[in-house]
């Protein structure tokens, strides 16, 4: 699968992919991430990509030119897949909730493209004219689209298959709509606080049963019950 993400600040990047999983799934050439820096795409000597916004009020607004120039060049370059046929995601606060079901969504895909805002927003006309799409992580705000955009890749890169062990997206939390069951490990009692016995029981037909009725629990008290 293949991930271009388009961002103000590319170095942000380059730690949490180059770590467990997703280095793997990069090495193993089972994830193609491009990081592409929008100032790269600017026409004057400050490489300016913002501006104040029309009607006042405070922050400033990315402009659209260098976002429009920045995909459609990259588009340009690589002619084996017309834009028109991939996802091209706004990270947004006013984009629709990412989900367990979004990441499957999107993981059906070769390739998809994320844009990352920053500071007040990003002028309204990349939104309507040149992305499909629009997510947001969460009901809260953060410094720009690059922890969200973050977020998307590692969420969208562990359906890709080969990434994990085939049955692992399958008995994850929200694969099925509930929360994984608890889990414990060596010792078997640890400052006072003991396994559950059925766990030790050596009885899969009642460990499933029990795993299926924590996880059940779990969903309902977290509130995420359907």
């Amino acid at each position: 699968m293949r991930v271009d993400v388009f961002t103000l600040f590319p170095g942000m990047f380059s730690s949490p992919f180059a770590e467990s999983i997703m280095q793997r799934a990069m090495t193993q050439g089972l994830l193609d991430l491009r990081i592409h820096n929008i100032r790269d795409f600017t026409t004057d000597k400050h490489h300016v990509c913002d501006d104040m916004a029309y009607g006042g009020g405070g922050g400033m607004v990315m402009k659209p030119e260098p976002i429009f120039t920045a995909v459609e060049s990259v588009f340009g370059m690589d002619q084996a897949q017309p834009i028109a046929a991939v996802p091209v995601i706004l990270m947004s606060p006013a984009g629709r909730r990412f989900s367990h079901q979004i990441a499957i969504e999107l993981a059906e895909h070769a390739r998809i493209v994320l844009i990352c805002g920053h500071y007040e927003g990003v002028d309204e006309r990349v939104r309507e004219h040149l992305c499909t799409d629009a997510i947001s992580i969460g009901d809260y705000v953060l410094t720009g689209g690059e922890l969200p955009a973050m977020v998307i890749v590692d969420a969208v890169s562990r359906q890709v298959p080969g990434v994990l062990p085939e049955f692992a997206p399958k008995v994850e939390s929200h694969a099925d709509g509930t929360l994984e069951y608890p889990h414990y490990t060596r010792p078997p009692v640890f400052r006072g606080w003991a396994v559950p016995d059925v766990l030790l029981s050596g009885n899969h037909a009642v460990i499933e049963k029990w795993r299926k009725a924590q996880s059940a629990e779990r969903t309902r008290e977290s509130g995420k019950a359907s």
